[in-house]
């Protein structure tokens, strides 16, 4: 669930907020290079401080975000390569969260199936993030 206190950022504040490469996460997180589920047990939120939302508000007569995603080098959904490009899916459905333990900056969203709702989050890496 999204806090409607957190600041809209942009992609220039998420590289900021990405100081601390994943490599050098010493948390539960640590293998979330690419879209990992975590479930409530593995989502270590004694650590995790909301920073901001990627959750762009919706025009007027639409009801959800885009599905589309951006792969202009041929990447998929959960490779760690893939550009963390802020106006397409999964980015446009996140949540930013900074770990007070090792600084690394995560992204957050939450998948809905029929039957189904799973928290996927990846890390931030300041390289791959695109306007």
């Amino acid at each position: 669930m999204t806090d409607a206190s957190m600041p809209l950022l942009d992609a220039t504040q998420l590289q900021r907020l990405a100081h601390t490469p994943p490599s050098q996460c010493q948390c539960a997180l640590r293998n979330c290079l690419g879209w990992e589920s975590v479930s409530d047990e593995r989502w270590p939120a004694a650590h995790m401080r909301g920073a901001g939302t990627l959750r762009q508000p919706l025009p007027e007569g639409q009801t959800e975000a885009s599905f589309e995603e951006h792969h202009p080098q041929g990447t998929r959904y959960d490779s760690p390569q893939a550009p963390i490009a802020l106006d397409f899916f999964p980015f446009n459905r996140c949540d930013v969260y900074t770990c007070t333990r090792c600084g690394c900056a995560a992204l957050k969203y939450t998948e809905f199936g029929g039957y189904y709702v799973d928290h996927r989050v990846r890390l931030v890496d300041a390289q791959w993030v695109v306007g």
